[in-house]
């Protein structure tokens, strides 16, 4: 908005709400008391002036008791504190707007406030209140039999099924919203309910049809003429979708468009959703030290404008930050955020669902008279029918058959419904499933962090020795996890690229890679987690042993691992040309990891097997072992 001269602010308007500081020049800010909180101003704006408008609107509607213009002055009112993100102070007018339309029973206004008062309550992660709020305006609405308005509130819906992980109730009603649009020409609300529903098949492993809805909600704005915020939310979203394509490039072009349209525009909190997703876009590609500032700034945003419904979110990646580039003191710290958080998320979420269950149970009585009216009538239209129908016996006989094989299809296309919607839960749980590979690995990394801490701390060399060992079979069973999110088969791991990935991570342990070479000579090799875990840990314990002992100052050295199925047994053989040992060495360690490898084969129903020639090389023959 473009700043008023000075003087021509103090001749024309009466500042009550001002201090009378002589001291303040143009460009200066004030604290502003508006309800509920206090925000910084410019001394000179138009915002001001609103500001002052508004409360004016509010004192002569009451002077000339005129219900209708109250209530849209409280509406303005709290329009304009939302803007200045001051969100509680918004819902307080809205709320205020409410008491006066229900004393007057004007249900269409009224139900438009309760979906503005969904979406404040929805910014500030109140799901429980939001869903209320929503459910009030769509009883409303149908009761007017008001399509623009019950379209509305299913999108409203839909976005509410969005925030609590239910993407295919949420993309549902997103559809059915707009069936209603398409069919009355509501094209403002129609862009808003493409971009709810690309938002949904997001999560939903439906990629390529969320960038067509999104690109469509876009290309409605832009024919309807709109430039503002929600423009900019879909370019956001559209950013989001490419990132999880890993288009990454196209990505932080939309978040880039997203940015710069809320900083033109003067709106801080829309300025943080691409911040935030700009960062994870660098997490993504490895790029930490690129990624901190941006989720940094996303959560000092989002803690300052009170929009935290994705604090925690940002919070992990974060801790991941830290933790990739050694900071693990700040990794921990985040990390313990991160949990609190999500916490708190997830009480939000279970209260979200008991309040809607609540709320359509409050309204269910107001819809069940309908509903009976409507059965009613159909009842009679039913009974003429049957009237007319029995003059003539073969019409009834054909007319029964007609419903019998109408019920019949009917049925066929339930069943039909009812595969799709076991179909979309089976891809559901893959999905959840993931998560959990995802955060166990996670969890792993987490305490391979806290164990190399601790052993930072440590000057006995056996101590550091023993925590090393234990690093490296965290980092093994975090492999494991690793690769079952990665992969499309949940419950197998390929072993070949397992034991490649186990090698890598040895090495570079033991700095080690310029040394010694480890090669896989297999073929490729599926099996079960639970048979995987048991092997990883024996060649993880083989590895280490070869890696500290076969090769002594500085010598270079190869190690062999392969693993086939020969006879109905599983055979693995791990062997190195270091420099082996006789029988009268002196056994070196602890002797920990040779325990650990008995009690693993036995688990495995195996025999261990030695040979010392030219090398070391152990055999082991697993009966007891499942493939995928």
């Amino acid at each position: 908005m473009k700043p008023l001269l000075l003087f021509a602010v103090l001749a024309c308007v009466s500042w009550r709400s001002l201090p009378q500081d002589s001291s303040k020049t143009q460009g200066d800010t004030i604290n502003l008391n508006i309800g509920n909180g206090d925000i910084q101003v410019p001394i000179i704006s138009d915002s001001i002036l609103e500001y002052e408008s508004f409360q004016k609107s509010i004192a002569v509607s009451k002077k000339n008791n005129n219900p209708k213009k109250l209530a849209r002055a409280y509406i303005d009112l709290a329009t304009w504190h939302e803007n200045h993100t001051v969100l509680d102070s918004s819902i307080a007018y809205l709320n205020k707007a409410i008491t006066v339309y229900k004393k007057q029973g004007l249900d269409k206004e009224l139900a438009e406030t309760y979906l503005l008062l969904k979406a404040n309550y929805g910014s500030t992660a109140a799901y429980e209140k939001a869903s209320e709020a929503v459910y009030k305006a769509l009883d409303l609405y149908e009761k007017m039999d008001d399509q623009q308005g019950i379209a509305r509130c299913y999108t409203s819906i839909g976005d509410l099924f969005y925030y609590s992980n239910r993407y295919t109730e949420g993309a549902e009603y997103c559809k059915k919203a707009i069936a209603i649009q398409e069919k009355y020409g509501y094209e403002k609300d129609l862009a808003l309910s493409y971009r709810r529903l690309a938002e949904n098949q997001l999560f939903l492993s439906s990629l390529e049809e969320s960038l067509k809805n999104m690109n469509k909600a876009i290309q409605t704005y832009k024919k309807v003429g709109e430039t503002g915020t929600p423009l900019l939310a879909c370019y956001n979203g559209r950013g989001n979708i490419y990132k999880y394509l890993e288009e990454y490039d196209k990505a932080i072009a939309n978040y880039n468009l997203c940015y710069e349209g809320a900083k033109k525009m003067g709106l801080e909190q829309y300025t943080m959703p691409p911040t935030a997703n700009i960062g994870h876009v660098f997490l993504l590609q490895g790029k930490y030290a690129e990624a901190l500032p941006y989720n940094l700034k996303a959560i000092e945003i989002m803690k300052r404008t009170g929009n935290t419904k994705n604090l925690w979110e940002n919070y992990m990646h974060v801790s991941n930050i830290y933790r990739q580039l050694g900071d693990y003191k700040n990794a921990l710290e985040y990390h313990e955020l991160y949990e609190r958080g999500h916490a708190d998320y997830l009480t939000s979420i279970t209260s979200r669902i008991e309040s809607e269950l609540h709320v359509k149970y409050g309204t269910a009585q107001n819809r069940i008279e309908i509903e009976n009216q409507k059965i009613k009538i159909e009842n009679q239209k039913r009974t003429q029918i049957l009237y007319v129908s029995l003059a003539v016996l073969l019409a009834i006989i054909l007319f029964g058959m007609y419903f019998t094989m109408k019920n019949i299809r009917k049925k066929r296309k339930a069943l039909s419904l009812l595969n799709a919607e076991l179909d979309t839960k089976n891809k559901q749980n893959e999905l959840l499933l993931k998560e959990i590979h995802h955060r166990v690995k996670n969890n792993l990394e987490m305490v391979k962090s806290l164990i190399a801490l601790q052993s930072a701390q440590l000057t006995d060399k056996a101590s550091k020795e023993a925590m090393l060992a234990s690093q490296n079979r965290v980092q093994s069973m975090g492999i494991i996890h690793q690769k079952l999110y990665q992969g499309t088969n949940l419950g197998s791991i390929e072993m070949k690229d397992y034991f490649i990935n186990l090698s890598e991570g040895v090495l570079d342990t033991f700095n080690a890679e310029d040394k010694v070479k480890i090669e896989c000579a297999m073929e490729e090799l599926n099996l079960d987690v639970d048979t995987a875990v048991p092997i990883g840990l024996i060649v993880n314990e083989l590895l280490t042993n070869a890696l500290k002992y076969a090769f002594p100052e500085g010598t270079q050295g190869k190690i062999n691992i392969s693993l086939k199925k020969e006879n109905n047994d599983l055979q693995l053989k791990v062997s190195d040309n270091g420099i082996g040992k006789t029988e009268s060495s002196t056994p070196k360690g602890t002797g920990f990891g040779t325990q650990l490898i008995q009690l693993l084969t036995q688990q495995l129903n195996g025999t261990l097997s030695e040979e010392h020639k030219k090398g070391t090389t152990v055999f082991f023959n697993f009966k007891n072992y499942k493939t995928a």
